[in-house]
């Protein structure tokens, strides 16, 4: 398979940042989008040039550090990690362009990498549990609802990537604080914060320059965990509750 890249090189972050054109061959449809990129650099360093810096860990689709823009959408045309994605979704002779996440709160480090330490400072500020430690208790001391445990496992599958920052045409990461707030919320473990969780974690998120939520639902729509776009909503009723509380 014959490929035109067209990647964003950029050297750091007070650096002006372009795309920057290259031809690459060769390239199986059963690598990943991510062995691809190692064969461009693996060319490139043979010819002497700087490689493209990417962020990238387990490759498993698990930890979400990697995570990039592929053809206007997050992750790319199918709904995975980056590190999942493989190249039998391009054609040969395709042009694939190839960006950072694209969000104030998520400023470019070097070419594709951005710093996402905004989401842990966001999960710092409350997403937390204040529970013995010690020996692990016995798995049926304290009983969970069905539809609660599915439901904090649902948001619990959040990986933290940012795909759904990057997919939001204002850049909100309401989809991410929701997924992080509600995990913990419904479950007896996470009642002694339930109430400053909400209210800290999202106070946290505005003002680490995320933009606000109108809804388009981009943001599920990207989500390679498949997080629910009615989490949103879920934080919303979460944090009015909060807020009413705290104010009597």
């Amino acid at each position: 398979m014959r490929l035109t890249l067209r990647v964003w090189r950029q050297h750091d972050a007070d650096a002006p940042g372009a795309m920057v054109t290259y031809d690459i061959d060769k390239i199986s449809e059963d690598m990943s989008f991510l062995e691809m990129l190692d064969t461009l650099n693996e060319e490139l360093i043979l010819k002497g040039e700087e490689p493209v810096a990417f962020d990238h860990d387990c490759r498993e689709g698990i930890c979400g550090a990697c995570g990039v823009v592929i053809n206007g959408d997050a992750h790319g045309p199918v709904r995975t990690t980056t590190c999942q994605l493989h190249m039998r979704h391009f054609k040969d002779g395709d042009t694939i362009d190839v960006e950072p996440w694209r969000a104030g709160a998520f400023p470019v480090v070097k070419d594709l990498v951005v710093d996402r330490s905004a989401f842990d400072r966001i999960i710092g500020s409350g997403g937390y549990i204040t529970a013995p430690t010690g020996a692990a208790p016995e798995a049926h001391a304290t009983a969970v609802p069905k539809a609660d445990a599915d439901f904090a496992f649902e948001h619990a599958e959040c990986i933290g990537c940012g795909a759904c920052v990057a997919a939001c045409p204002n850049g909100s990461a309401m989809l991410f604080t929701s997924a992080k707030v509600n995990h913990l919320g419904v479950l007896p473990q996470g009642a002694p914060e339930r109430e400053t969780r909400v209210l800290d974690m999202v106070a946290t998120m505005d003002e680490e320059g995320f933009g606000g939520c109108t809804l388009t639902g981009e943001c599920a729509t990207a989500c390679p965990k498949g997080i629910p776009l009615p989490s949103i909503t879920a934080m919303n009723k979460e944090w009015l509750r909060a807020t009413r509380k705290v104010a009597r």
